[in-house]
């Protein structure tokens, strides 16, 4: 038996030569000094050998336990030095399966059953979010604390329910990766505890008609580019969801008849079997307000795909993020945000008009709880809706300069 004073004082000799331990272990001395763990095994009738290493890098005990794995294996019919080069090959595999690269392998697969909208939004959140920080890293070798030093920049930005979204994405790349043989856990999931609260309820707004008056005036008085102040007027003037305003394309504004907007149904926030239901294509009202605002938009982005297009990437949406920037930085952090504008329409339209209860959910593309309220409200109301939209118009911008004006204002 070896031991490590044996292995140390081993001096270099004329010729090669080995130290034996025992269960065919040895360390092989070289002419030049070199000492190497080298192990004799038989294997399907054939004697054959197995290198281990080199000494002192791999201990005397580590070699006895290199050893010992190998000899286990042989009891179970397997050839030691087949099951080395399979490491060795899925190592080197493991080694190129960065986050980025299984990220990306993870939206590839998982793209098509998103609409372009959302699956958009998903690899740019990871693009934006996480591939600077963690996306070169091996991915078995990210940790729970790295992937929460990346998720906390984000909620540093006022983005509390964003950085648990990308969360959500993180921790569904981990599991494909687990299930891909590529990692082990899921280091994303155990991070939720640790993330900064959502702060539960409504969404704030501001639904008294003087306030939220004084606020479109104040807002549209800000250092912002033009585009972003067009979106927001927009917002208002139609009580759509933000994320269909900044996903508009061209086409939808071009195709308007009889004064009527249609968004398809896979736009809208809706499941993704309703979204594939043209029954569920929603119709706006465009008003004489809403025309202005497109037509002040068409001098700017006219040319281009998208009717908000990204300052960067005009063949992409804008973000979602940049009206929200915009209504902080006039002072409404906390007190309204872009979804806000359809509780302000809701509750004006709602107190002043109560017999049209039901026309005015279905200009917010409300998706009916029941059968009989869905079959109701899948009469079209084209004209009473076309009359609300217009008195809701009159009164939200009653005062407020046209829309060219917001092309003449201070830019950011």
């Amino acid at each position: 038996m070896l031991t490590d004073t044996a292995i140390r004082k081993a001096a270099a000799r004329d010729k090669a030569y080995k130290l034996s331990d025992s269960g065919g272990l040895y360390i092989h001395v070289t002419p030049a000094g070199g000492k190497h763990w080298r192990l004799k095994y038989r294997f399907g009738g054939s004697e054959k050998l197995l290198s281990l290493g080199p000494y002192p890098a791999v201990s005397l005990a580590e070699a006895r336990k290199a050893r010992d794995d190998a000899k286990s294996a042989l009891r179970d019919g397997k050839d030691p030095g087949i099951l080395k080069k399979l490491y060795k090959l899925t190592k080197a595999q493991h080694s190129e399966d960065t986050f980025e690269v299984v990220a990306r392998e993870w939206f590839a697969l998982n793209k098509s059953k998103w609409i372009e909208h959302h699956a958009d939004d998903v690899i740019r959140s990871l693009e934006n979010d996480i591939f600077p920080l963690i996306g070169s890293m091996p991915i078995r070798d990210i940790t729970a604390p790295l992937v929460l030093a990346a998720l906390r920049l984000v909620e540093k930005r006022d983005a509390a329910d964003t950085a648990r979204r990308i969360r959500q994405r993180v921790s569904a790349i981990f599991v494909f990766a687990i299930s891909s043989g590529k990692a082990e856990t899921d280091p994303a999931a155990v991070v939720l505890g640790a993330m900064a609260p959502v702060s539960k309820g409504r969404l704030p707004a501001i639904t008294k008609l003087p306030e939220a008056k004084a606020m479109l005036k104040k807002v549209e008085g800000e250092v912002a580019h033009p585009v972003t102040k067009l979106a927001h007027r927009l917002l208002a003037l139609t009580a759509l969801r933000p994320g269909v305003i900044a996903s508009t394309p061209w086409y939808e504004l071009d195709a308007i008849e009889d004064d009527l907007w249609l968004v398809p149904a896979a736009r809208m926030k809706l499941k993704l079997a309703q979204k594939r239901d043209e029954a569920r294509d929603h119709f706006v009202p465009v008003t004489k307000q809403v025309r202005e605002v497109i037509e002040a938009l068409r001098t700017l982005t006219g040319r281009g795909p998208m009717a908000f297009p990204n300052q960067r990437h005009a063949h992409k949406p804008m973000s979602e993020n940049a009206i929200g920037y915009l209504l902080n930085r006039a002072g409404y952090h906390g007190k309204h945000v872009p979804h806000g504008w359809r509780s302000t329409f809701s509750t004006h339209m709602n107190e002043t008009f109560p017999a049209d209860r039901a026309i005015v959910d279905l200009m917010l593309a409300h998706v009916p709880k029941d059968r009989v309220e869905s079959a109701y409200n899948r009469a079209l109301h084209i004209n009473r809706r076309k009359e609300l939209a217009q008195l809701w118009a009159d009164i939200i911008l009653e005062g407020a300069p046209p829309a060219s004006e917001l092309l003449k204002g201070p830019r950011r």
